[in-house]
């Protein structure tokens, strides 16, 4: 029977892998909220209960509203065969398999502890049209001939501009074999490189002045 919801993923270690339930009460809430509405990141956390995936104790990915946010377009966009690069809780790939339009996903994951923990589970529900891959995301050739309605790279744990040039990369690399693609937080990302070239000319005209003012008083 096709589910008609999300998957839980049971709660488990593998190596140094884990998924774990947190629970986030209304103080705790509200003293993220409180940073997020500071710093202008709006990734704002109700409170509740929450499934998360962890290395080495490092928080690598967790299914928070924002979080199931970031994905949105992605599902949107998603028809046909897909591909996802990075497995994380499955939450992206689910999605999708739950779309009557997406005939197959694809998954493509590094870590055998993380398909241990979340894609086997996944694998007895959704059977034949999920189709896990353990490769590299820079490194794994799709098969010959083979178009994706949409593709979707997830393999960061953290937001940050340094991701843009792998982000890039496999861009140029799903190019010409997808409709669409994405990767995650990449909308944030070039919002605030932006930001940070704004900043570089205002602050280079703002030394050129300086300069030449200088000059002038010489």
């Amino acid at each position: 029977m096709k589910p008609t919801e999300p998957v839980s993923i049971p709660v488990g270690t593998c190596g140094d892998w884990a998924v774990e339930r947190i629970t986030v009460s209304g103080p705790d809430s509200g003293k993220h909220n409180l940073h997020e509405a500071i710093h202008s990141t709006a990734r704002f956390i109700p409170p509740g209960e929450y499934t998360k995936l962890t290395h080495k104790g490092y928080l690598v990915m967790s299914d928070t509203p924002s979080e199931l946010r970031d994905h949105r377009k992605f599902v949107h966009n998603a028809y046909g065969h897909i591909l996802i690069n990075g497995l994380g809780l499955g939450c992206a790939a689910q999605e999708c398999l739950l779309k009557h339009n997406v005939t197959k996903v694809t998954v493509v994951e590094l870590a055998e502890e993380v398909i241990r923990l979340v894609g086997v589970t996944l694998k007895k529900v959704y059977a034949h049209r999920l189709d896990i891959v353990r490769a590299n995301a820079f490194e794994y050739m799709p098969p010959k001939g083979v178009r994706y309605g949409a593709v979707w790279h997830d393999i960061w744990n953290d937001i940050c501009t340094d991701n843009l040039p792998e982000m890039t990369k496999l861009h140029r690399k799903y190019g010409h074999r997808c409709n669409w693609q994405g990767s995650w937080s990449r909308n944030l990302l070039k919002i605030d490189l932006d930001k940070v070239e704004k900043e570089k000319r205002l602050i280079l005209e703002a030394l050129r002045k300086t300069q030449e003012e200088e000059a002038d008083e010489q």
